[in-house]
């Protein structure tokens, strides 16, 4: 069994008006190579709303891969190189936004104008140095896209949102060695994963009660593992949702500054000049 290196509970963060819990970075740690950021965001809309009035209008980035998991309700991605979707929950929306894409990402209209529950999560994943200039690519998938994979007889379930596992795989490219995956539990079930002891390997507990590999683990948790073995074990005491995040280290210099991710101060400036003289595209919304 993989060692559990760390165990900790999400902060409440504030992000431009928007409370979520932010499990990484934190105290302990900026970054786990080649994970940089975990946001978990959960609101029930009241409605009587216009969809330009919530979420996150049009911003920029360069050089890693924004990747967000829908878990309730849906997200509206639009962004500069014309897409324009709505993935409902259960999907996910993925980028590897290379040399730069703008993007703005809310919750549907639907929600916004008639309320219900949303919840999402989105992770940062770094990018080699060999594709942080790469021409920026998107990939939506909804939930019937995406393999699902029976852990047990009582119902637990992994859905692969990238890379493979037991022949099953995610058609998303990646621009790393990656595997990701969401996991839901059942109460009084006991399921076995096998990872890359190689890869960086985190788990994100959006919420039930579990023990993992011998920890007491509640909800909106991270545990940190060791490179030491590859198995997981998950004891749920009640029915329980996860995040798996499992890739091989980059192990390159990080320097980033807002949305962009790279690996010097003058690479970062020079995103900032691209930014601001439209290079990495222009979003207009239509409302």
């Amino acid at each position: 069994m993989r060692t559990v290196k760390s165990v900790t509970r999400a902060d409440k963060v504030n992000m431009g008006g928007i409370i979520i819990d932010q499990p990484l970075p934190n105290s302990e740690y900026d970054h786990l190579d080649p994970f940089l950021l975990i946001h978990h965001w959960s609101q029930s809309f009241q409605g009587g709303q216009k969809q330009k009035e919530v979420g996150v209008g049009p911003h920029p980035h360069r050089g890693f891969s924004p990747v967000t998991i829908i878990f309730k309700g849906s997200l509206h991605h639009r962004d500069s190189l014309g897409n324009n979707s709505i993935v409902d929950a259960g999907g996910v929306q993925w980028m590897n936004v290379g040399k730069g894409i703008t993007h703005s990402e809310r919750p549907s209209k639907n929600i916004a104008e008639n309320g219900g529950d949303f919840e999402i999560i989105q992770f940062w994943i770094n990018s080699p140095a060999s594709f942080k200039m790469k021409p920026a690519e998107y990939f939506p998938l909804q939930k019937n896209e995406i393999s699902q994979i029976n852990l047990d007889e009582k119902g637990s379930q992994l859905s692969i949102i990238a890379g493979n596992y037991d022949s099953h795989s995610s058609p998303i490219p990646t621009n790393s060695p990656l595997f990701v995956a969401t996991i839901d539990t059942v109460e009084n079930s006991v399921v076995e994963l096998n990872t890359n002891s190689d890869h960086r390997t985190v788990l994100y507990q959006l919420d039930g009660k579990t023990e993992i590999n011998g920890k007491q683990i509640g909800n909106k948790t991270m545990l940190n593992f060791d490179n030491d073995a590859s198995k997981i074990k998950i004891s749920s005491k009640e029915s329980s949702r996860l995040l798996l995040l499992s890739g091989q280290p980059i192990d390159e210099e990080i320097t980033s500054y807002g949305p962009f991710v790279m690996n010097s101060t003058t690479e970062i400036m020079e995103a900032i000049r691209d930014a601001q003289q439209g290079k990495m595209g222009v979003l207009i919304e239509d409302f």
